[in-house]
């Protein structure tokens, strides 16, 4: 057993945890119910997180998947969207949901946004949903308006944020390129309810267990969750999990074997607001030391990951009405490295062309 791990330990097991390396699953409920909740906020990219966790999966199969209600999207934490599975997302939402009502509430003050505010518009989205109806936005804002509620901007945002928190809405199948609503009973099967205690030990072990190494702060960051939270869930995790200090910190995982001779892949084009970078706090072991420094919220741009770590940037075009990915590396790579690069961009342009490649890569050299 590993007594001493390194940073390039850490993007090993992060690899093969958040099902980048070796994917083992083929649907996209399968990738979202591992991952507990994945950020949806640009959908497009994180439909394609999605494909990067799945065998042979492409663009439609999880559009189909979204519309069916097989995997949600929701406001869930800090607060942004998030894909969830339905199994989850009431617990969760349970959990979350105070601390972004507390992190929202001055800007529910400033919309000028109350609990007799919410209330009317809760009836009123009970009303035009009920009986499996799916409205836009821009549908629900009409109604509304037939109420003399004002709803636009920024407060319509918040007024359907808070239903979402709430548990009262979710989403529903897209009308064309637009989102709908649907009311959460309605859409959901009911599932067993779990205590606070249930179900933030649960979390915490589905976090730790799908992007270990990581840390309590890691937790915390990404949950919007306390510290203190973080650990009281954590010191209910068996014992099957490991704790290391590495260069000063303490991770959390569950130890896995890289084999050098499987075909893990380490090389792909890294969707925006991914969960391989927003996972963490700390994200020194997704920056390549020859890559040039860059912003903290550059890390949600369109990066190239070349052996889990950061080494140029991807653009998407459009040619022939084919959908087509173009790469630049920003450090010297190996010309075997490079040919993952072109797999990594033929692996894009077949998900979005909604063709079914092979997963199969050269073997790993990191």
């Amino acid at each position: 057993m590993k007594t001493t791990m390194t940073i390039r330990d850490i993007a090993r097991f992060r690899l093969l945890n958040q099902q980048l390396a070796a994917p083992i699953f083929s649907t996209p409920q399968q990738v979202v119910s591992w991952m507990i909740a994945q950020q949806a906020q640009e959908y497009t990219m994180a439909k394609w997180a999605i494909g990067l966790r799945a065998k042979n999966l492409t663009d439609s199969i999880v559009e189909k998947a979204f519309n069916e209600g097989a995997i949600l999207r929701t406001h869930l934490m800090r607060p942004t969207w998030h894909f969830v599975a339905p199994a989850d997302i009431r617990w969760l939402l349970a959990l979350t949901a105070p601390r972004v009502h507390a992190l929202s509430a001055f800007y529910y003050r400033r919309a000028e946004l109350d609990a007799k505010l919410f209330s009317k518009t809760q009836s009123l989205m009970i009303k035009a949903l009920e009986g499996g109806r799916h409205l836009t936005r821009s549908a629900l804002q009409s109604e509304f308006a037939k109420a003399k509620i004002k709803a636009e901007g920024e407060r319509l945002s918040y007024i359907m944020m808070q239903a979402e928190l709430e548990g009262l809405v979710c989403s529903g199948p897209r009308q064309g390129k637009q989102f709908t609503y649907a009311l959460l009973e309605e859409r959901v099967a009911p599932v067993k309810t779990l205590s606070r205690a249930e179900a933030l030990t649960e979390f915490v072990r589905r976090y730790f267990t799908s992007r270990g190494p990581a840390t309590l702060q890691d937790f915390s960051y990404w949950s919007g969750l306390t510290l203190k939270d973080a650990k009281e869930g954590a010191s209910a995790l068996p014992s099957s999990f490991l704790y290391e200090k590495i260069n000063g910190e303490d991770y959390i995982f569950l130890e896995l074997e890289w084999k050098e001779k499987k075909n893990n892949i380490t090389t792909f084009l890294m969707p925006d607001y991914d969960e391989y970078g927003m996972s963490y706090k700390n994200r020194s072991a997704l920056m390549h030391p020859e890559f040039p420094p860059i912003e903290d919220s550059a890390v949600y741009s369109h990066w190239l990951v070349v052996d889990g770590r950061i080494a140029g940037d991807w653009s998407r075009t459009e040619k022939n009405k084919k959908i087509v990915a173009e790469t630049r590396s920003s450090i010297k790579i190996s010309k075997l490295k490079e040919k993952e690069v072109v797999k990594a961009a033929n692996r894009y342009n077949a998900f979005f062309n909604n063709e079914s490649p092979r997963l199969v890569s050269p073997p790993a050299e990191i």
